[in-house]
């Protein structure tokens, strides 16, 4: 684990953006390693080994990521906010300033979930395809294999998966409705 829970971390943190949910799917990839290490048969080193149980773990987690949709994790009363103001209104501690720009992150975070959102009204099929060939960087042998699909049919599942998303992101994301103005 001290080889490669770090190289694991990185990979999944670039992938994901969360460091919470990475550290989960580290976790729950060295136990899955530990439950198949009969199965390892050496063709790979140990690292690329893991880092493909890792790249499956991710998979899975975007997959119910998207199937699932947005979550609310805010109480609908405001109550998520109580111990942060005092009567007045002002804070009781004030926050200390971030390294990174919040609003950039913020920016971020809402365009994954957008992108997210418009993923889930793709097929299954033109998802997975655009989340493994974009996402997870599969080559296009790879995805053919995965799939069951020929290299055409992965191109044109692509071609129409992007075109889809890229309608989707320009009313949800960048807000271009498609029409012409005054």
């Amino acid at each position: 684990m001290d080889l490669y829970a770090d190289a694991l971390y990185g990979y999944a943190l670039a992938r994901l953006h969360d460091p919470s949910v990475a550290e989960d799917l580290v976790q729950e990839t060295f136990l899955a390693a530990l439950g198949g290490v009969a199965h390892f048969r050496g063709r790979s080193s140990v690292r690329t080994w893991l880092t493909g149980i890792l790249k499956h773990k991710i998979m899975d987690h975007l997959r119910r990521k998207y199937r699932e949709g947005p979550r609310r994790d805010t109480a609908p009363d405001g109550r998520e906010f109580e111990g942060f103001f005092d009567e007045h209104g002002a804070w009781k501690r004030k926050p200390t300033r971030w390294a990174a720009d919040p609003h950039r992150l913020v920016q971020q975070q809402q365009f994954m979930e957008t992108l997210f959102e418009c993923l889930a009204e793709l097929s299954e099929r033109a998802a997975n395809a655009f989340i493994f060939r974009e996402m997870e960087g599969m080559t296009t042998d790879e995805l053919c294999k995965l799939l069951d699909i020929s290299a055409t049919n992965c191109w044109v599942i692509l071609h129409r998966a992007r075109m889809k998303l890229r309608h989707c992101l320009e009313v949800n994301w960048f807000g271009n409705t498609g029409k012409e103005g005054p």
